[in-house]
This record gives C-alpha cells, sequence and structure tokens, in this order.
C-alpha cells in the first residue's frame, strides 16, 4: 500500500503497481487529469489516467513483463489500457497533437519530449496537473488556483483550445455544471464565438455531453449563462429566445421559461439527494421546443400555443433520434412532452386515464406518471406567480396517483379481472370485437367504478 497521498487522497494499490511497473522499465509516468483534479477536491475518482514517457510499445512491454495485462484501446494516439487488480488504468505516452482536420481528432500525434509539452495541449487548467506520489505535483497553468477560484479557463488560448476539438466546449459547460464553477471569462466569449464549430462534431458525442450536463440538475443554469451553445448543440431551440409568449400566465420569453422550467425539476431531485431523472431532465429541456412554430394571438392580444405539446414531441424525437440518444428514453421524453399541458384534475377517472393514456411495452408507467407531475410542478413554477396556486392541486394529484397505484386499481387490459380467453368461453368470436369489448370494460371501471371482477365485467358486458 502506497504511504503518499494527494490532499488526502491515497492512489488504488492497483495504480501504484502500474507505476512502479513502468518507473522500473526506466519510464517516467504520472497521474494526470480527472483523478489529480478530484483528488485535490476532496471528492472520490474511480478513473485513473496515466501519461508516461515511453511509447506505447514500450509502456505494453513494462506492464506485462510485471505480469499486467494490457489492451491496446487506443494507439493511434499513444494509449494503452493496464488491467491490474481487476483495474482499468489508462496509460498514454506524452503526446504533441498534430493539425485537427475535423473539429474533433488530431490528423496526427508526436512524441512530446516532456510532462509539460503533454500538458500544454490539454483543455482547461484544472485537468491539466500531474501528480506523482515521490515527485509531487506540476500545475504549470494555476489549476489548482482556479480550483480555488471555482473556475474553468482553457489552457492557452481558448479560441485555439476549440477550434482543435469543438467538443471541448461543451465539456467546459458539463465541468462548470457538475463541479458548480463558473467558465472564465475569455473562456466564456471564446465559446460564443465558436459555437459554430459544434457543426463538425458528430451528433451522438453531442448527444452524449447534454446528457452529462442535463444530469448534474443545472443545466437550466448552462442555458441562461451558454445560449449561444446550447442553441448550436440543439438548433430547434434557438427561435425560442426572445420569444415573447404575450400571455398574463408567463413572465418569460420561451427560452428562459425552459431554463427555468429545467432549474426547477433539476432542483427537485437534488433537494431529494438523488440523481435527476435523465427522462425529466430532457423533457424540461425540449418540453416547449415548438412553442415559437405554434404562436397565434387572439383578438384580445393574447398569445396561444394551441398543438404545441403533440408537436413538440414529435420534433423531440427528431432531435434525440439525430442525438443517438436510447430508444427507451426517447419514448419516455415524447410521452411527458405529448401531455405535459393536458389538464388534469385530482379525481379518480381522470388519473387512471392518464396513466391508460402512458401505458406502453416496456413503459414504466407509475414512474413516468411521477415524473409527469414533476415536470407538471416544474412548468407552473416556471410562469407568472399568479399560477402558483396550482402546484397545490399537482400535489394532491400526486398523493392519489400513488393511492391509485397502492390499491391496484386497473389502467391497462392487462390489469382487468378478465381476458380474450373469458369472452370467448362466455360466446364471443375471436376478432376485433374482443379488444373492444376489453376496452369496454377498462372503461366501464374507470369511469363508471364498475367493479373490477370477472361477474361484474361480464354482467356490465351482458355476456353472463
Amino acid at each position: 500500500m502506497c504511504n503518499v497521498s494527494l490532499n488526502g487522497t491515497q492512489p488504488t494499490d492497483a495504480s501504484i503497481r502500474v507505476l512502479r511497473a513502468l518507473g522500473a522499465a526506466g519510464l517516467e509516468a504520472w497521474y494526470v487529469g480527472g483523478w489529480v483534479r478530484d483528488a485535490l477536491m476532496g471528492r472520490p475518482s474511480h478513473d485513473v489516467d496515466m501519461c508516461c514517457s515511453g511509447l506505447w510499445q514500450e509502456s505494453k512491454a513494462a506492464l506485462e513483463a510485471a505480469g499486467i495485462a494490457v489492451v491496446e484501446s487506443g494507439i493511434k494516439f499513444g494509449g494503452i489500457t493496464a488491467i491490474c487488480d481487476g483495474e482499468r488504468i489508462e496509460v498514454t505516452t506524452y503526446r504533441l497533437d498534430g493539425f485537427y482536420t475535423d473539429g474533433r481528432h488530431p490528423q496526427s500525434v508526436e512524441r512530446a519530449a516532456s510532462l509539460e509539452d503533454d500538458l500544454a495541449r490539454r483543455d482547461f487548467t484544472v485537468n491539466a496537473m500531474a501528480w506523482h506520489p515521490e515527485r509531487g505535483l506540476v500545475d504549470r497553468y494555476d489549476g489548482q488556483g482556479d480550483l480555488d477560484r471555482k473556475l474553468i479557463r482553457a489552457v492557452g488560448d481558448p479560441k485555439r483550445r476549440f477550434n482543435e476539438d469543438a467538443l471541448r466546449m461543451l465539456r467546459a459547460v458539463r465541468f462548470a455544471c457538475r463541479l458548480d464553477f463558473m467558465i472564465e471569462p475569455k473562456t466564456k466569449q471564446a465559446l460564443a464565438e465558436c459555437a459554430p464549430l459544434l457543426d463538425a462534431v458528430a451528433r451522438e458525442r453531442v448527444g452524449i455531453e447534454l446528457e452529462g450536463i442535463l444530469s448534474t440538475g443545472h443545466g437550466g443554469d448552462a442555458m441562461l449563462r451558454y445560449p449561444e451553445l446550447v442553441c448550436a448543440a440543439v438548433p430547434e431551440l434557438a427561435s425560442a429566445r426572445g420569444f415573447d409568449q404575450r400571455s398574463v400566465y408567463h413572465a418569460f420569453n420561451v427560452y428562459e421559461h425552459i431554463a427555468r422550467v429545467l432549474t426547477v425539476a433539476g432542483e427537485l431531485a437534488l433537494c431529494d439527494g438523488v440523481a435527476p431523472s435523465s427522462s425529466l431532465m430532457w423533457a424540461a429541456f425540449l418540453h416547449d421546443v415548438s412553442k415559437p412554430e405554434c404562436f397565434t394571438v387572439d383578438h384580445d392580444g393574447s398569445g396561444h400555443f394551441y398543438g404545441h405539446p403533440e408537436l413538440g414531441a414529435k420534433k423531440a424525437r427528431v432531435i434525440m433520434d439525430r442525438l443517438a440518444l436510447s430508444h427507451d428514453l426517447v419514448r419516455d421524453v415524447c410521452l411527458l412532452i405529448k401531455y405535459h399541458d393536458k389538464p388534469l384534475r385530482p379525481e379518480r377517472s381522470c388519473l387512471l386515464n392518464m396513466m391508460r393514456a402512458l401505458s406502453g411495452e416496456g413503459v414504466d408507467t407509475p414512474r413516468l406518471m411521477d415524473e409527469l407531475m414533476d415536470l407538471k410542478r416544474a412548468d407552473t413554477l416556471g410562469k407568472a406567480p399568479s399560477c402558483f396556486y396550482y402546484v397545490e392541486t399537482i400535489e394532491e394529484m400526486r398523493t392519489l396517483a400513488h393511492d391509485l397505484l397502492q390499491a391496484g386499481e386497473p389502467y391497462t387490459l392487462k390489469m382487468l379481472a378478465i381476458n380474450g380467453g373469458d369472452l370467448i368461453r362466455a360466446g364471443v368470436k375471436p376478432g376485433p370485437e374482443l379488444g373492444q369489448l376489453l376496452n369496454a370494460a377498462l372503461d366501464a371501471v374507470i369511469e363508471d367504478n364498475i367493479p373490477n371482477n370477472r361477474e361484474a365485467l361480464l354482467a356490465h358486458l351482458n355476456l353472463n
């Protein structure tokens, strides 16, 4: 076990074994990147990255000689993965990046002469530090100072860093949201000016970074602080910026309203000490994406957005598919958006019908019903204060919905006390009529409070 620590954080035994194996072969190796940053912040870190003076072939030979398994994971960029005691440790050669032609990856990489040269190519000062248990901390760009100042600052010229790799812009925002930092003014200005470069980045990479931003629960702050970048990532949101809703129910323009809904939705989770739900965050982020194109003005000059939930759900699907997000996530988000503005009452039949609409193949209806209440609450608190009274009604509906679920009240055909076989045995011929009768039975249970038992349902259908 290593008795040396960085700010009280001890490196794992496996990573020390890797470091020593490289050193025994005459290679210089250092902990770098996120592990160093998180250790200095007193935060747990499970990912270990090292940089090494040797070529990847030399590092591989040194590790295998010490009995450590190696995967050639990124040899194009000088990287391998050491697998030691079940832990994966990335080891990359000191390198200089060549010219970037795709806004994401260097056309070529060269071996750097020193650790300092390697650190100079990194994205942000807080990630450009290195540490060795015996040699201590190397911090040429005052990353430790920026940690104390709670700043994300590009290494060197921020425009150059973002022109090299446009995805760094979203990474900057993700780090700022995750660490609760601000972005240093020159770096922030470069974000706005270089935002169009994001067009060159693969959409699935953009989706991953957006997911990382939303998962922090601070996506609303990101929307308000870095609107040019957010709209470059999701161009469909650009028309919402500054769009006057012309409504007594709204105190903010469409874009600001979306940001505030996203903030409230994130706060709901963070206050409960749980990770924000991915489907709720994406639904809040995209719930009003179609408002500008649905805008109409009545004879009194008041604005309306008829049909925006349905159109928004369709547009959200296009956006999320483009970002290569999972099928289940897209499905759940589109359901939440479609019904986020649906009028509901704290009544049994109303809420069971809502659950019925949300249910489907693979859908976790109880969770989605709860998230719909969360979205409605956030949407309400993102409007004018005169609307806030509705929050109490939403919580009444949430409580009643929980009670209905706890009682096992039916909202799908599978939950009925009868099935198609019962109807056939009662004389109904196989065919479309079976489904029609089962739906009629579910209607009766929900709307007329007919008991959900076989005899009562067959009697209601005149089949007993």
